[in-house]
């Protein structure tokens, strides 16, 4: 009998059904994954969805004084403009929100109700805001009072909104749209500096 030759004592052991129906069941759900994620990625492409945003298109300064006590009084016009450039899908806004503030001091509240922008469309906010009278402190008026001489004043814009809309029939997305900047005027006739204002990324 030659050495190298084995006798085996026991039969192998076949592999049990039971793991081969998990190893199927498997395969068909990562195929299945798979095949969903093209199936997704193509639909993006296709759509193309674009993400909504906000922006200051416009603004005037109607109105700025300050008296002898540092009363501060103004009255400041604002557009803001809802863009959805989505070709078929509809954008709704909420939660719009957005403060002015001048050398620090919060000096009108921007809202907004819910409001839906069409496809391909856009929807323009006319704010005229006027505020109280406001006290300021001494070293705020003395900027105040600095910038009307030089006939420059800046004002903080800040605030956000939220922004819902639907990519085809994939999915729901909501998005925070802040909106961070600087409007600047020359008080001598309330003309507004343009400049880049808007929540789009650049």
């Amino acid at each position: 009998m030659d050495p190298k030759t084995k006798f085996s004592t026991h039969r192998e052991r076949a592999t049990n059904p039971l793991v081969w129906c998990a190893a199927i069941i498997c395969t068909i759900l990562t195929v299945a994954v798979i095949i969903a994620g093209i199936v997704t990625f193509i639909g993006y492409l296709v759509i193309n969805p674009r993400v909504p945003y906000v922006s200051v298109m416009d603004a005037h300064l109607d109105h700025i004084q300050i008296d002898y006590a540092g009363i501060l009084e103004i009255q400041v016009t604002i557009l803001i403009r809802a863009q959805n450039g989505n070709e078929k899908a509809h954008a709704s806004f909420s939660d719009s929100s957005y403060s002015l503030s001048l050398n620090g001091e919060v000096v009108a509240q921007l809202v907004a109700p819910p409001f839906e922008v069409g496809k391909n469309s856009s929807v323009d906010f006319n704010y005229v805001v006027p505020s109280s009278p406001i006290p300021l402190r001494p070293d705020q008026a003395e900027d105040v009072d600095t910038g009307l001489k030089k006939d420059l004043i800046t004002f903080d814009l800040k605030g956000s909104t939220w922004v819902r809309w639907r990519i085809g029939h994939l999915a729901s997305v909501r998005f925070l749209c802040r909106l961070e900047c600087r409007l600047r005027f020359h008080p001598l006739n309330g003309t507004y500096i343009p400049s880049r204002c808007s929540s789009k990324a650049k």
